[in-house]
């Protein structure tokens, strides 16, 4: 059967003899293994069949039928541009939700701890808008952390903890929104471009250095 891993950014195919030894190699050797393509459950795109990629079809599948949020108000893989001095990178949030035409919520995924991701998903939370985002969703696909996001707090654990559509419209409607000071968000933006970048694997193609 043929897989393809990506290995630097770069995409090598090879003949494996079952989808075991490939992952086995994949994971000793570092590499991204691709299992083919699958289609986005929010904008039906086609994107490349990963374990990570199938996790986060898991979570847009939870949002859309579990928690009641239309397609509408759920962006994928949202860009973010943060910039450290004279270093720019983009960045993607696995999803941004919204309510009432204001972001209520991001969502996002890693594999493994998810208390190392607080702090650089707070502080993309602090750069998404101009405002800061009441909720803040880390998760690795199994369970989940959501953090109040003007003090950073955890509020709660597990996926049935995400909030529902009615839930985050009360939320963002008791929400202050306060605004972002530029030197807040200049602060916030060295954090994520110091989590997100400096310490991104090579072969990570979720993020971009301009």
């Amino acid at each position: 059967m043929l897989f393809t891993c990506r290995h630097n950014c770069k995409e090598v195919s090879a003949r494996f003899t079952s989808p075991v030894s490939a992952l086995i190699i994949a994971f000793m050797e570092g590499h991204h293994l691709i299992l083919g393509e699958l289609t986005d459950l929010i904008t039906g795109d086609t994107l490349e069949d990963t374990h990570d990629e199938r996790y986060r079809q898991e979570i847009a599948h939870l949002l859309l039928h579990s928690k009641g949020f239309d397609r509408e108000s759920i962006q994928p893989r949202y860009p973010l541009r943060v910039r450290a001095g004279t270093n720019c990178a983009l960045i993607r949030i696995d999803f941004v939700v919204s309510v009432a035409a204001k972001i209520g919520m991001i969502v996002k995924y890693a594999p493994g701890s998810l208390v190392t991701r607080y702090r650089p998903a707070l502080a993309a939370a602090r750069l998404v808008a101009p405002y800061q985002v009441p909720r803040v969703v880390i998760t690795n696909g199994k369970t989940a952390d959501i953090l109040d996001g003007p003090s950073g707090k955890r509020l709660t654990s597990g996926l049935a903890s995400i909030p529902d559509k009615d839930a985050l419209e009360s939320i963002v409607a008791q929400s202050p929104l306060a605004a972002i000071a530029s030197e807040r968000a200049e602060i916030e933006a060295r954090i994520v471009y110091a989590f997100e970048i400096d310490d991104a694997c090579p072969c990570d193609n979720t993020v971009c250095r301009l």
